[in-house]
C-alpha cells in the first residue's frame, strides 16, 4: 500500500545515511505500528506501508544475505 501526506516531522533515517543533503531512505511509525518507506528527496510520491512482520522479514534477509 502506499500512502500520502505523512508527517513530515516524524521521518526519521538511518544512523548509517551519510549526510548527503538528505537523499536517503526514510522511515517512520504510521497506524497500528506499520512502517512507512519512503524517498527522502521526493515525499510527495507517497510511501511504501509494511506491516512490523513484513518490515522485519525484510530487514533480516538483508542482514543474512548481505554477508
Amino acid at each position: 500500500m502506499i500512502r500520502h501526506d505523512l508527517p513530515a516531522n516524524r521521518w526519521r533515517s538511518s544512523s548509517y545515511s551519510a549526510d548527503n543533503g538528505g537523499q536517503c531512505v526514510e522511515i517512520q511509525t504510521v497506524d497500528a505500528g506499520d512502517i512507512a518507506v519512503g524517498d527522502s528527496k521526493d515525499r510527495t510520491r507517497g510511501a511504501f506501508v509494511f506491516t512490523p512482520a513484513s518490515w522485519s522479514s525484510f530487514l533480516h534477509h538483508l542482514k543474512t544475505d548481505a554477508g
